[in-house]
């Protein structure tokens, strides 16, 4: 990525669908703590992927679960919504 690229907002892993929604994130950085192999603040204090292929499933859920404001969404293989 170049500094002109904008950030990956989506990533399928392990047959689900993850979205971060860069204008609902406010930094509070929840996700990063429950997972910091999967997310990080970027440089706006925006979360960003790192590499959540590497997190089991549950740690992966759990920490996007753990947002407060819901900028993180999760379907499944099927299309169902199942965070938040």
């Amino acid at each position: 990525m170049t500094p002109t690229d904008p950030p990956e907002t989506e990533r399928r892993v392990g047959g689900l669908r993850v979205q971060i929604d860069r204008a609902l994130c406010v930094g509070f950085g929840d996700c990063v703590t429950a997972s910091p192999a999967a997310f990080a603040l970027g440089e706006d204090d925006i979360v960003v992927f790192v590499a959540p292929e590497a997190v089991d499933r549950e740690q992966l859920l759990r920490a996007c679960a753990s947002c407060p404001v819901d900028a993180l969404t999760v379907w499944d293989a099927d299309g169902t919504q199942i965070v938040p």
